[in-house]
C-alpha cells in the first residue's frame, strides 16, 4: 500500500490526465455516429437506378410510327407498340374499304419504324417499293411487275410508291410540274431538287413520261 501511494504522489497528475483521455475516448466511441452514405452518393445511386429503369422501359415499351396509305378508311401516321404487324397498322387505320385487296397484303409482317403500309384496291398492282410488300414475299423492293408511274399523271400518293421517294421528293417533283408544265422525258427529272444522276438511274425503269 505505501508503495501504491508513493506512485500516486509522484505521478498523480500523470494519472488524472490519462484516465481524463481514456474517458474522452470512450464517450466519443459510444457517440461515434453510424457511417451513412453522402447526399452525392444517394444522388448519384437514385440517377443511375433511373438511367436503367429508363433504358429497359424504352427497349420494352417502345413505338413504331408508320404511314398507312391505300385502301383503308382513315389513311394516316399512326404510333404502334414496338413489334407490331401490318395486320393492327390496318386496323389502328380503321380496317379495308370494300374494293381492298388483301391477297397482296403480309398482314403478319413486322412493322419497322417510319414504314409505310401500303393497302391496294382490286386491279390496282402492288408498287414494288411498297414497304409491306405482296403477302407471303415478306420483303419490300422493286420487281419485273411493278406498275410504271406516269411523271406528269402521277398523284403524291403514287409518286411515293416510287423506291427512294418520300413526301417531301414527291412535293418537289409535283413543285416542279406545276412550275415547268409536263416532264419531256424521265432525264428531266434531274433537273428537280434531290435527284441526281444515279438516283434517277435506279428509279428509271419505273417511270414515264
Amino acid at each position: 500500500m505505501e508503495r501504491l501511494k508513493e506512485i500516486w504522489e509522484s505521478y498523480r497528475y500523470q494519472l488524472l490526465i490519462l484516465l481524463a483521455v481514456v474517458g474522452l475516448v470512450g464517450v466519443w466511441l459510444v457517440k461515434r455516429p453510424v457511417d451513412t452514405p453522402s447526399q452525392t452518393d444517394q444522388t448519384m445511386a437514385m440517377g443511375s437506378t433511373s438511367s436503367v429503369t429508363s433504358a429497359v422501359s424504352s427497349s420494352v415499351g417502345g413505338k413504331v410510327c408508320v404511314d398507312v396509305k391505300g385502301a383503308v378508311r382513315h389513311p394516316g401516321i399512326y404510333k404502334l407498340k414496338n413489334g407490331a404487324r401490318v395486320n393492327e397498322a390496318v386496323a389502328a387505320a380503321g380496317g379495308i374499304v370494300d374494293n381492298a385487296d388483301m391477297k397482296q397484303v403480309n398482314l403478319a409482317k413486322q412493322l419497322a419504324d417510319q414504314e409505310v403500309v401500303y393497302v391496294p384496291v382490286n386491279g390496282e398492282t402492288m408498287p414494288g417499293a411498297s414497304a409491306v410488300g405482296p403477302a407471303g414475299t415478306g420483303s419490300a423492293g422493286a420487281t419485273s411487275e411493278a406498275p410504271i408511274v406516269n411523271l406528269n399523271k402521277a398523284t403524291k400518293e403514287q409518286l411515293c410508291q416510287i423506291t427512294g421517294i418520300g413526301d417531301k421528293k414527291a412535293d418537289l417533283i409535283l413543285q416542279y410540274r406545276e412550275q415547268h408544265g409536263q416532264f419531256k422525258s424521265v432525264d428531266e427529272l434531274k433537273q428537280v431538287s434531290g435527284f441526281g444522276d444515279k438516283t434517277v438511274e435506279k428509279i428509271k425503269d419505273q417511270l414515264a413520261v
